[in-house]
């Protein structure tokens, strides 16, 4: 069997501060034994659940979520490749639907954000008489299923 990492050690591999190991420890994300001391152990295999988590967070998924897809596997295993393609799917549509936002946002960084209000002269246009206010909040244009009329 292979060493336990220290909390140091897992934090120096994982590229994650000790006081996010903490936390993730905390909310049930990751596990770790405690010696005769107190001290933390992680298994070698946490390595990839906080890789996991890692990703996930960067991809938008919130740490309830992430907690729900990990207790998903069975006796708390680490993700496989295979777990990952099965838990990644459920997520696939919100992170579809999130980079088309963000080509959007790219591509129109420059002019409207969704209701002209970058541009008094531009939001004249698109948004006569204050007309998507109507619609409800926020950037009326940009949100999904909605396109920029200008």
């Amino acid at each position: 069997m292979q060493e336990a990492l220290t909390i140091g050690q897992l934090a120096a591999r994982s590229g994650v501060a000790q006081s996010a190991l903490r936390y993730y420890e905390r909310l049930g994300l990751i596990r770790a034994d405690r010696t005769g001391g107190n001290q933390r152990r992680y298994h070698r295999g946490e390595l990839r659940r906080v890789a996991f988590i890692r990703i996930s967070q960067q991809v938008g998924i919130s740490l309830d979520e992430i907690r729900a897809a990990l207790d998903s596997l069975p006796a708390s295993r680490t993700p496989t490749a295979e777990d990952w393609t099965r838990l990644s799917a459920v997520w696939r549509d919100r992170l579809d639907e999130k980079i088309t936002l963000l080509a959007k946002l790219r591509d129109d960084l420059d002019g409207c954000v969704g209701c002209g209000c970058l541009s008094l002269q531009r939001c004249a246009l698109n948004n006569l008489d204050d007309r998507l206010g109507a619609e409800g909040p926020g950037p009326r244009l940009a949100l999904p299923g909605r396109g920029c009329s200008r």
